[in-house]
């Protein structure tokens, strides 16, 4: 292109499955460049993002576009132009929330620049033009060339609003499975600190049987020295020399004792390690269980939100057919704002508050 990036970060990129419109399809292994470029050829800023030498993203930013953010690391956009729904996840919500406000403020200024181009052809062009062309005839701007003019004729416009309608669907369920995928990084960690915590055990228990050992060797060092001692006692022609080797002797006994009690306290401590090793493998195992029981619960609100539409409302002898009412209980999701849909998801038969 040329020009110089005006902003750039770095994020995992994804788009959203064309035949399903609903589930994230990873356009890169690992986190890219993403960034902001002014195209001063059209007039129109552009977000690019290339993997290698292959451009992942080249959207053109338009003032009809909305960024939204999903969660507090990702962030989604759709293009009508390219049909299809960006993703970023970003490794912190501060660079979330900065790509954010860029691409508020430069939604701005394409929607300057677009009237600006506007006025300007509008200056330029003649009253015969405007006579002969009538509505036929629009300015030729950067956007109407890009297929993004808001002044299209209403035709174009019909056969366009429709389109970001399957974004607005896939939002919920974008986000659902962006939740599955979190607690699968979850249980993947917690699997991790399993093996870890096991590792650390099975150390701390050879580390114990090694203790013992030494401290066996110890306590027999000392009974051996202390035998000594008693034969030097005995032999009173080398009174001198036994009670210097006595002294010698005693000292060393005073640091061996010093020694073993020094290990006897690691002993303890390393009992400890395996107590507290044990209680946070019983946590561990907590956790898992309540995560597996989440995965479940939302697996099983996806599937029940996309059961076909006559299966949803029950009829007399079938809705015991479908499900039973004490099988489970469906999870109540919060409903975003501006969506009508959110009234069609009830479920198929009442269940009793507890």
């Amino acid at each position: 292109m040329g020009e110089q990036p005006i902003f750039s970060t770095r994020a995992h990129v994804f788009q959203i499955d064309p035949n399903t419109k609903k589930n994230w399809v990873p356009t890169s292994k690992h986190a890219v460049t993403v960034s902001y470029f002014y195209d001063s050829t059209r007039n129109v800023y552009r977000i690019i993002s290339l993997d290698g030498s292959k451009a992942i993203i080249n959207s053109t930013i338009t003032p009809n576009m909305t960024f939204t953010k999903t969660s507090q690391k990702f962030g989604q956009w759709a293009d009508s132009r390219a049909n299809t729904v960006y993703g970023l996840g970003f490794s912190s919500e501060h660079h979330l929330s900065k790509f954010a406000e860029k691409f508020q403020e430069f939604k701005e200024a394409a929607r300057l620049a677009k009237e600006k181009s506007q006025e300007k052809m509008e200056l330029t062009s003649t009253p015969s033009q405007e006579s002969a062309g009538g509505d036929l005839q629009s300015p030729l701007t950067p956007e109407s060339i890009n297929g993004t003019d808001d002044e299209r004729t209403p035709d174009v416009t019909q056969n366009s609003e429709p389109r970001p309608e399957p974004t607005q669907n896939a939002l919920s369920f974008s986000h659902s499975s962006a939740i599955s995928k979190h607690w699968e990084a979850e249980l993947a960690t917690l699997k991790g600190n399993n093996a870890k915590l096991t590792a650390a055990l099975l150390e701390s228990t050879a580390n114990v049987k090694q203790w013992k050992q030494q401290l066996a060797a110890y306590q027999e060092e000392a009974e051996r020295l202390h035998k000594r001692v008693t034969e030097l006692e005995c032999v009173s022609s080398q009174a001198n020399a036994v009670h210097t080797h006595k002294t010698e002797l005693n000292q060393t006994i005073q640091e061996l004792e010093e020694t073993l009690k020094v290990k006897e306290e690691e002993i303890e401590r390393l009992k400890q390690e395996i107590d507290n090793a044990r209680e946070l493998q019983e946590q561990r195992d907590s956790l898992t269980q309540k995560l597996q029981e989440n995965i479940f619960l939302t697996s099983k609100r996806e599937a029940t939100f996309w059961l076909p539409e006559d299966a949803r409302i029950p009829t007399p002898g079938r809705a015991k057919s479908v499900l039973p009412c004490e099988a489970w209980t469906i999870p109540q999701s919060p409903c975003r704002a501006g969506r009508s849909s959110c009234s069609q998801a009830a479920p198929l038969c009442a269940v009793p508050r507890r």
